[in-house]
Parts: C-alpha cells; structure tokens; sequence
C-alpha cells in the first residue's frame, strides 16, 4: 500500500477509509496503528459499532493483541453513548445534539490523556445517525478536524456506507480518501481491490489494485506499470537444445521476448514448453511455471516418462512449479508473484499454462488484454522469455480461440493433428517472430520416451494445417517425405 501511496500517507493529516462492511477497514486500521507502534507513536482506537472485546476478538484473529501495554489504547465511546442517553432529560435542546456534543466532549478528553500519534475511528456511521442532520453532521466532522490538526496527530475515519447514500461531507473534508470495494463472483473467493481517490499534496498510483485479506492483516497488489521498468540485457537466441526445433525458430526464442504456442489439446504445447524449461534449467538458468490446467505431481510424472530430467531441477529450486487455482487467486497477486521471482530471484523465463487458466482467473475478459499487455511489456523489458500455452476449441480442421492474443506475443507456435496413412500426427509451424527471421516450414513433431523430436519439413505433403493433407510424390520413391 505505500508503494500505492508514493511512500505512505502523510502525516498529521485526516483520511478517509469507506467501504461496504466486510471489506478489511478494521484490519487496515488496525495494521495502521501497529505500523505505529513500530515507529515508537502510541495509537488510538475509537469504536462507537462495536465493543471493546469485539474489536480485541479481530485483532487476536489476525494473531496481534492490542492494549494499552504495546502503545495501542481502545476507547468504546458505544458505552459512555448509552449513558449519556439515559441521562438526557433536557427538553429545550434536541436530543440528538446533546448526545452528539457529550460523545465529542468524552472524545476529545480521551485523545487529551491519551496523547495518541495515531488515531483510528469507528465508524462515522454512528456520528451520522447522531448528528440527526446534515448541516450539524459537517459541523462536527469540522470540528474534530480543527482539534486534531493542533495535535500533530494523523486520523483515519472509517465509513461502512450502512446509510446508504453516497455521503461526500467528509470527502470534501478529508485530505485524503481511500476506498475499499469487493466483488463476489458465481464461484470463488471474493475479490477485493483497492483505489485511491484523493491525497492533497502527495502523488499516488492512481486506478484499482488487487488486495487479499487474511490472517495476519491486508496484503495489497500495485497495479504494474511497465513503463518505470527497464533493465539491460544482451539481445540473443535462446535454443531448445533440439536442432530441428532451433532451425525452424531460426535460431531459437530471443531474449526478452514472448511467446504463444496455440493449438488443439492433445498436439505436444505442454512438451514444447517443458523442453524449453528443461534447456534454461541446464544452463543454470532459473524459470518460474504457472500451472492452471493440471496438477504439479501430474507435471513432474509426465516429465520423467518422456525422460525429460526436471525433478532435480525442480529439487534445486532452479525451476519452480506454482499450482494454481484459478477461483483462489486475484490476477494482482499472480503479476506480483511473477514480479517477486523476477526482482528476488532472478527469475529468466516464465512459463503460463495455460491462458485459458488465466483468463478463468480474470474477474472480466475485458480486462486480459490489458493485463497481459502490461506483464508482457515488463518481461520484455527485463530481458524475461516468457511462454504462453493456449488451447484452442476443435480437434481437426478450423480452430477457435476463446481469446485472441497472437498480437501481443513476439513469436506464435503452432501446432496440429494431421492424418497420414491411417495415423494421426502433429505438425509444428511459425507464423510469426518478431525477433529475428524462421522458417516458413511445417515440420511434424512426435513424442516418444526419448522426450520431443522434430522431423524434417513436410515438403511432399499439401494441406497439412486443415489436418487431412495430400501427398505429392517425390521424385525417388513415389512416396511422400513423411517420417515414420
């Protein structure tokens, strides 16, 4: 969030915390206050929504405890509120405004003996319903912000929005206004994502950032933006290690550059990708895997029984495996994972299988582009390969594709089924690289025990890529250049 903020929140200043209940405003402001207590600044929590052991209950959730001990005082003002209402007999003012005057009055006696540094209150919905008015509501808000503006003392107000109305008094009021907001899809965790509407004086990362809340407090996601990204690295081929596979890529797959292998289930997308995982781990070099549409242990098995080494790898922590579940996951926490390996580990190829995972992770299909476009853009730019895999709908013959993404990729791959002689076989062509020239072949591609093989170019055969091709006769044999 400081990252979000350009640094953190300024201080001696009045925010603005709203969102609808459930969110995580309790939990930020408790992390708020302990961030604090940290700094050696005593803390302050006002509740008048809930008691004193409803918001110890919270806090022991996440594991932290909050008393006067560790610099965190609580105040329930919900208390003394049902007090002053019992004793209130006066006729000639209303109520309401009596209430609100000896809350405010309890309030500030406690901030003055306390001496806090840091001031959470909650929620400012109560403060509403007794203000009874609009006019004597902003008034009091005022109020508070005059008395704590001579305290060098910096004040989150929270607001659940339990009224209903989108009250913009205190966002007119405030320095700065935070908004938390959380979408429920059909199936799966809740997203929730943070935005910053407003800090006077002070810039900030402006749009919506992905953030989870649980045990241990809130963990917030900044949306990436690859422009403030750059890194040298030398411009080069990155070969397979298989030479017919190299001389179709004209060389191999160029450094910081991305790459989409398309096809219909079945056709080797997965393999190819596994061969160029295993090359990068032999040369020492440290790759980073999603996993969408299988599982790790599925993977690794797969692996060994094509020969392909990658356990060990694994072992080492040269390549690293992440399992994911698309329904338990934001598209923020996967980009910062991806950004984490990148920065901390020095990450040089990332492998995402599939996209069509990805997309299922998405909380809207309008937003994958410019998602991808960002993280593609800031692998580029540090030097990154970085592999896709997307499946397409169909078997033989013409393909769809659920999304259409070729045009961000740097070098598309693809593969398909062809029948040849009673048997059904793959094929393996480059419509696109960017980086470099390739060959404008189609090759056939077989798995066996050996791992992946690639064959010579399908010269004697025509329509291979509609999956039943003819065959032309050579000029020897009278038979097609196929492999067996």
């Amino acid at each position: 969030m400081d990252a979000v903020l350009n640094g953190g929140l300024p201080s001696n200043r009045l925010y603005l915390v709203k969102g609808d209940p459930g969110v995580g405003k309790t939990t930020m402001a408790m992390q708020f206050l302990l961030e604090g207590v940290k700094n050696g600044e005593v803390g302050l929590y006002v509740t008048l929504s809930e008691t004193h052991d409803e918001i110890l209950t919270v806090a022991r959730s996440h594991g932290w405890e909050l008393d006067g001990n560790n610099g965190i005082h609580l105040f329930d003002l919900s208390r003394i509120e049902q007090t002053i209402r019992g004793e209130s007999e006066s006729t000639f003012f209303h109520p309401s405004e009596v209430e609100l005057n000896r809350t405010t009055d309890a309030l500030i006696t406690e901030v003055r003996r306390v001496k806090p540094r840091r001031v959470v209150f909650d929620s400012l919905s109560e403060m509403r319903m007794l203000a009874d008015t609009a006019l004597r509501y902003r008034r009091q808000i005022l109020q508070l912000k005059q008395f704590f503006a001579g305290l060098e003392c910096t004040v989150m107000l929270l607001d659940d929005r339990t009224s209903g109305t989108q009250d913009l008094q205190v966002e007119s009021i405030a320095h700065g206004v935070i908004e938390l907001s959380s979408v429920s899809p059909e199936y799966g965790v809740a997203r929730r994502q943070l935005s910053v509407l407003k800090i006077r004086g002070s810039e900030f990362r402006e749009g919506s950032h992905d953030m989870v809340l649980c045990r241990g407090g809130i963990t917030v996601f900044p949306r990436l933006v690859a422009g403030e990204h750059h890194r040298d690295f030398k411009r080069e081929d990155f070969p397979s290690g298989i030479p017919a596979l190299d001389a179709l890529l004209g060389g191999g797959l160029g450094r910081g550059t991305s790459t989409m292998f398309m096809g219909p289930p079945g056709t080797g997308k997965s393999t190819l990708a596994l061969q160029f995982v295993l090359a990068a781990a032999e040369r020492g070099e440290r790759v980073l895997m999603f996993v969408f549409d299988e599982t790790k242990g599925t993977l690794l098995d797969r692996a060994a029984q094509l020969g392909m080494g990658l356990q060990k790898h694994v072992d080492s922590g040269v390549v690293r495996i992440d399992q994911i579940d698309p329904a338990e996951i934001s598209p923020g926490e996967l980009v910062n994972r991806i950004r984490v390996g990148v920065v901390d580990n020095d990450v040089r190829m990332v492998v995402i299988d599939s996209i069509n995972g990805y997309l299922n992770a998405m909380p809207a299909e309008r937003y994958l582009t410019l998602q991808l476009h960002e993280l593609l853009s800031y692998l580029n730019q540090q030097g990154v390969i970085t592999i896709m895999v997307l499946a397409q709908q169909g078997l033989v013959g013409t393909m769809q594709s659920t999304v259409d993404l070729t045009y961000l990729s740097d070098t598309v791959i693809l593969t398909r089924f062809f029948e040849a002689r009673g048997e059904l076989k793959q094929a393996l062509s480059i419509i696109k690289k960017r980086s470099g020239n390739h060959e404008r072949t189609i090759r056939e591609m077989w798995v066996g025990k050996s791992g992946l093989c690639v064959g010579e170019p399908l010269v004697d055969m025509q329509g291979v890529l509609t999956g039943v091709p003819s065959f032309l006769p050579d000029q020897v044999g009278g038979r097609p250049n196929l492999n067996e």
